[in-house]
């Protein structure tokens, strides 16, 4: 069991040396409780992903780490194509570019106390939610491959939001080596009718306050202050990246081996980066990244309409948008040289430094908004890249609470009826697409927030600037 060979670096740093075909240690960023309450799968899958070829410096699992498909969620790991390294569709997951924007409104909870019903009901009947829900967008077949091709860039080209947006938007909302000659005709049959839509699972649209600020400078350079509003809006690539994954996966399990390459597991499926099944998946998987960020680009102009009708003074300005599920090629210095790394981040979040050149004018100065999702109960929280997280762990952090508790044993104790009447005597109001989707993302289904997000700001990864807690959440 690898638990038992786990070595204690510092209070929020734990480690396991490399053992038999370990290339890198892993490294595993939590307290003593985190640690104590991840599962074995965790330093299993962890440990498995440093046995993968081209791996460098170490195998990290974030506070939120729990067990996943391959790859742990909460998990980051770095390949240099030049040694060999490999891409996994594993270590991206099948919600590709799942993430957060959040917008401030230039609202204050006093501006939406008195309709606050009525702006729950106008958002959940605006915004498309729940298991294979579709959108008013119909895409044409061109305008599949030009969404895939352009993300945000093409919504905002269709009238769904501004140049602005562009600037907040992680790789200006547009990531390059899109190749949509490399999405099979299912993956992009299924996204025609999905662009504009939550989903289902964890996914949601939040209305949240904020009670408190950790960092005065930072949170001024955010727009925010305790008191204001702020929408959040979690969802990723729809089906699109779901049948991406499904389409990829078997071709690397089935062709590792003529690769040369020794699976510790088939659902850590890889190929070569430079091998041509690598890079139709990379190709596809920017595909999967384009659609995710056009998707909550136009979810923030419905989002926007609602508000204009009901608060016409509300801003809903985007702070930031930034994904969690995915692949991209980065530059960090490991052992005192710059070297192109593809860096996987699977339920992590991207956490880069202030200063960073991919950072929008106004935010270079404090560092990367990092937008942290709890659960529809309790807290979120935004955070700021740090200078150390980029040596600790490639500018990356938590993304999340992280799941105790798989969603079939939640519908078992929890039934959502109860669980929208509890929140609702405690002011949350929440608009469920179904009661059963309700009881699986129950908040006592999931790790305690609070307690990951501390143990990510004590170990440097990112700083703590604001923390939100939800008054309406719509979810799928």
């Amino acid at each position: 069991m690898y638990s038992e060979k786990l070595k204690k670096e510092n209070d929020f740093q734990w480690y396991i040396d490399p053992v038999g075909e370990m290339n890198v240690r892993v490294v595993i960023y939590a307290d003593k409780q985190l640690v104590k309450e991840m599962d074995e799968k965790v330093y299993e899958q962890a440990a498995n992903v440093s046995k993968l070829p081209g791996i460098v410096k170490a195998s990290y699992a974030m506070p939120d780490a729990h067990w996943g498909y391959g790859f742990p969620i909460g998990g980051v790991a770095a390949f240099d194509a030049e040694k060999g390294g490999v891409i996994s569709a594993g270590g991206v997951g099948f919600d590709i570019a799942c993430g957060v924007r959040s917008l401030v409104t230039g609202l204050s909870t006093e501006d939406i106390e008195g309709v606050k019903e009525q702006l729950a009901d106008k958002l959940a009947h605006h915004i498309p939610a729940g298991l294979g829900s579709t959108g008013k967008l119909h895409l044409s077949r061109n305008e599949i491959e030009k969404m895939l091709q352009g993300g945000s860039r093409w919504a905002v080209e269709k009238g769904y939001g501004t140049k602005e947006d562009l600037l907040h938007t992680e790789e200006g909302g547009q990531m390059s080596g899109a190749k949509p000659g490399y999405v099979s005709e299912k993956a992009k049959n299924r996204q025609q009718d999905q662009v504009g839509t939550l989903g289902s699972g964890n996914h949601y649209l939040e209305v949240q306050k904020v009670t408190d600020i950790y960092n005065k400078n930072i949170a001024a350079a955010f727009g925010l202050e305790v008191n204001d509003i702020v929408v959040s809006i979690h969802c990723g690539s729809r089906g699109l990246g779901h049948q991406i994954g499904t389409d990829y996966l078997p071709q690397m399990a089935r062709g590792a081996g003529a690769s040369g390459i020794r699976l510790p597991e088939r659902e850590l499926a890889c190929a070569p980066i430079t091998s041509e099944l690598g890079k139709r998946y990379f190709g596809a998987m920017n595909c999967g990244v384009n659609c995710a960020v056009a998707n909550r680009q136009v979810l923030t102009s419905l989002t926007r309409e609602v508000f204009g009708k009901l608060l016409p003074k509300a801003e809903l300005k985007l702070l930031y948008d930034v994904s969690h599920n995915t692949c991209k090629v980065e530059e960090h210095s490991v052992g005192g040289r710059k070297r192109r790394l593809y860096v996987h981040r699977k339920g992590a979040t991207r956490a880069f430094a202030p200063g960073e050149a991919s950072l929008p004018e106004d935010l270079k100065a404090v560092g990367q908004p990092v937008l942290i999702g709890g659960t529809m109960g309790t807290a979120s929280y935004i955070l700021a890249g740090t200078k150390e997280g980029m040596e600790l762990a490639f500018g990356s952090c938590c993304h999340g609470a992280g799941r105790v508790m798989s969603r079939t044993k939640a519908k078992r104790r929890w039934y959502g009826e109860n669980v929208v009447k509890v929140l609702a005597g405690k002011g949350i109001l929440i608009r469920g697409a179904s009661m059963p989707g309700v009881a699986e993302e129950a908040p006592g289904a999931y790790k305690d927030v609070t307690a990951v997000v501390n143990v990510t700001h004590k170990a440097r990864l990112a700083n703590k600037v604001a923390r939100l807690e939800p008054m309406i959440c719509v979810k799928g």
